[in-house]
């Protein structure tokens, strides 16, 4: 059994998701958004309110693992400098935890909880109900940090999966 806090990075809201895995069932504890937005137009604030809500998020709910979406580089440089500094702050608090940070691009995750990379918001947020059994369609930005936390479990049993078979095969050729 596994907790896993997902952070779908951004400078004014950050969204968060937060399940249980256990085996390949799924539990919705938790989701919304740290709102960096009434931090208003210091940066810096921002920074720090993202931060401190991350930290909150991690001592309420004592994740087992962590993990982010990665920057996405469109045609703002100056917004992915943000985006990337909101990620820093959030993986910042993580890891003064003793945390790992698990990334993944948006296609990762798109495909790994819908099937498709080319995924649209209302695609995703779709899913994300159907999976976790939610009552309600979450909010987008919830919607995608559950995704994240989603893909990261998705991706975690396939690296354990595969690590095990390893071992197995290891232990059948020394026999």
């Amino acid at each position: 059994m596994s907790i896993i806090l997902g952070i779908d990075p951004g400078s004014r809201l950050t969204g968060y998701g937060v399940i249980k895995q256990n085996g390949r069932n799924f539990t919705y504890l938790g989701s919304g958004c740290i709102k960096a937005i009434a931090a208003g137009d210091d940066f810096s604030a921002r920074l720090q309110t993202i931060f401190a809500g991350v930290s909150e998020l991690i001592v309420q709910f004592q994740p087992d693992m962590f993990a982010i979406e990665q920057v996405f580089m469109g045609v703002n440089p100056g917004g992915a400098l943000k985006l990337g500094q909101a990620r820093g702050a959030a993986i910042v608090a993580a890891t003064n935890t003793g945390l790992s940070v698990a990334e993944y691009s948006a296609r990762q995750i798109k495909q790994s909880v819908v099937g498709t990379g080319a995924a649209d918001k209302a695609q995703v947020q779709h899913m994300v109900k159907t999976i976790l059994q939610l009552p309600g369609t979450p909010q987008a930005d919830a919607a995608d940090a559950l995704a994240v936390a989603l893909c990261h479990a998705h991706s975690h049993d396939s690296i354990t999966k595969l690590s095990g078979q390893a071992s197995k095969t290891v232990r059948g050729r020394l026999r």
